[in-house]
């Protein structure tokens, strides 16, 4: 997908996968700003169970206001079929990284 334009955003580099989706870093060409695209796995976009709860996923999230949840700005889908949530794109470091360091929080 790197070098692709989905809608309006131009997807730069691939930062991550799991089970559920893919995560690209892309560029807003509309709004000329870094976000980040979450996809739906291919095969699971056929299913609907599946596609119901990545937007049960996008829309809890959104309705969230804190600072360490991610800003969803919308949710769509290719011209295949394949849905995406679209959010908030910061710099640093995963959250896997983190983790393998050792403990999140700072202890009192």
């Amino acid at each position: 997908m790197v070098g692709q334009i989905i809608s309006h955003y131009k997807i730069l580099e691939q930062l991550g996968a799991g089970g559920m989706g893919v995560v690209y870093k892309a560029q807003d060409l509309k709004l000329d700003r870094f976000v980040a695209l979450k996809f739906l796995l291919h095969h699971l976009s056929a299913d609907e169970e599946e596609k119901k709860r990545f937007i049960h996923e996008a829309k809890a999230a959104s309705s969230l206001d804190h600072p360490n949840i991610r800003i969803i700005y919308e949710i769509d889908a290719t011209d295949d079929g394949q849905i995406f949530i679209c959010m908030a794109y910061y710099e640093g470091e995963t959250l896997k990284k983190k983790v393998s360091r050792g403990c999140l929080f700072t202890h009192r």
